[in-house]
């Protein structure tokens, strides 16, 4: 008994002392697939290419090193303020894990000087993230192509004199752009000052035509598209274009007293059931014509029933309405047939497809996760271009984890665990025989594999092609 006394104990045991080293370690060895990965798919390249009007004069940082900052900055997502990169500047292990000169490492007002100097260029941003759209519907080929457009508000309530930061429809002040999805990429968005209504001007149908006539000339011209929007879209203008262009809308109708007189007339009424059976909805379907309206439009009417194995009250605002084309011998119901989706022009399977709208909600989730609501600039084009970056980077995150650590972790995970599982791993730089080699501990070497994931981040389909 003796021997296990507090005395007894040997004192080398215990940590004793924390003194500095200037060994080269890190603590974002993960960083370096991702920024592998951005210079394999040459999207540096491309955005170099692009913002080379930049680059007035030989001093300063690169153009190309900003842009690999700015993206692994996002990536990283240790801390959203810009003081962030001077205290990464300091960092000597920094520089070679994103594979850039220490000498072009960007200050916090290098940052600010290249955001300030940047003109206004979303055509620049919005072709970019065209670009990528269009990369990863090559990769995976879809049959059918189901977009999502809603708008989203960055909540910048407590922010000082910020241009562009008015009253939102959420009763906070701050920014309300409007954003195409598809899944958890985004497709195409216009940055806009907080006070514009969601179906502001002719942004959503510009935004579209654009897309689809992308979609048809370099992937497929006979690919079915259908387009999936809530009620903030509810215009007749919109339907008349979605048909002119021979797409499929699912849009979230409005319930007048003429659509649920319909819907009261009604004796053909089935069930549905969602995904995990612990709702049930009553639906039924009729053509209904508003008054400002050239035709009347297929509506499918719903009403929730039963949830979780209790009744459903009526009338507790659980009704609700979906106004489409699809199912009414329209040229998306051939393109539909010929894709081998015949089940889509149902009102069972139009009905649960957009209930999977949810996942676009879910999309408006993920980049709040992956960056940050409030924006750090005083001018809006600034803090334009910053929630462009954002939104490049996430497309990149995204397909990062398709591309090269599904086997490691789930490609559904949020960024704020994929980066605490993945990004946030110690790691330690050397030089041997003019090369740089990072080593990882053994055991996260072995549960990450990252001999794996780095050799996957170096050989992925490049995006010029």
């Amino acid at each position: 008994m003796s021997e296990d006394t507090k005395n007894s104990r040997k004192k080398d045991l215990y940590i004793s002392s924390i003194e500095p080293t200037n060994d080269c370690i890190t603590n974002r060895a993960g960083l370096l697939l991702f920024a592998s990965y951005l210079r394999s798919t040459q999207l540096i390249l491309i955005m170099g290419i692009m913002f080379s009007f930049m680059r007035k004069n030989k001093k300063g940082v690169p153009v190309v090193d900003m842009l690999a900052q700015l993206l692994c900055f996002f990536m990283d997502g240790t801390s959203p303020h810009l003081t962030s990169f001077d205290e990464l500047k300091k960092d000597n292990s920094y520089a070679p894990l994103i594979g850039c000169n220490p000498e072009h490492l960007a200050s916090s007002h290098a940052v600010k000087r290249f955001f300030g100097a940047l003109p206004y260029q979303d055509v620049l941003f919005r072709h970019l993230l065209r670009k990528i759209f269009l990369w990863r519907l090559k990769i995976n080929r879809p049959s059918v192509i189901i977009l999502g457009v809603d708008s989203m508000v960055l909540n910048n309530d407590d922010a000082l004199q910020r241009e562009g930061v008015e009253p939102t429809y959420k009763k906070v002040k701050g920014f309300h752009p409007v954003q195409m999805n598809w899944g958890r990429y985004f497709v195409d968005s216009v940055f806009r000052v907080g006070s514009d209504p969601s179906n502001h001007s002719q942004t959503v149908e510009k935004m579209i035509c654009t897309i689809v006539a992308k979609i048809r000339k370099e992937y497929k011209a006979d690919v079915p598209i259908i387009i999936r929007l809530d009620s903030g879209f509810y215009d007749q203008k919109l339907f008349k274009t979605f048909e002119f262009i021979n797409i499929g809308y699912a849009c979230g109708g409005r319930l007048y007293k003429n659509v649920k007189k319909s819907a009261t007339e009604s004796t053909s009424w089935f069930k549905f059931k969602s995904s995990n059976n612990k709702e049930i909805w009553e639906y039924t379907e009729f053509m209904c014509k508003q008054e400002q309206w050239d035709i009347p439009r297929r509506t499918i009417y719903s009403r929730l029933i039963l949830r979780d194995r209790q009744f459903v009250i009526p009338g507790l605002n659980t009704d609700s309405s979906i106004i489409t084309n699809i199912g009414i011998g329209g040229e998306i119901d051939k393109l539909l047939c010929q894709a081998g989706a015949e089940n889509l022009l149902l009102a069972h399977d139009i009905l649960g497809n957009y209930h999977n709208r949810g996942n676009d909600e879910l999309a408006n989730r993920a980049i709040k996760d992956f960056g940050e609501e409030k924006l750090p600039f005083k001018h809006f084009h600034s803090n334009a271009a910053w929630y462009f970056f954002m939104l490049i980077s996430n497309n990149m995150f995204e397909s990062f984890k398709t591309d090269v650590s599904p086997s490691v972790i789930a490609t559904t995970v949020y960024a704020t665990t994929f980066r605490r599982v993945l990004i946030d791993t110690a790691a330690k730089i050397v030089r041997y025989g003019r090369k740089l080699i990072m080593k990882v501990p053994v055991a996260c070497f072995h549960r990450l594999k990252f001999d794996l994931l780095f050799e996957r981040s170096s050989n992925v389909a490049v995006m010029l092609c």
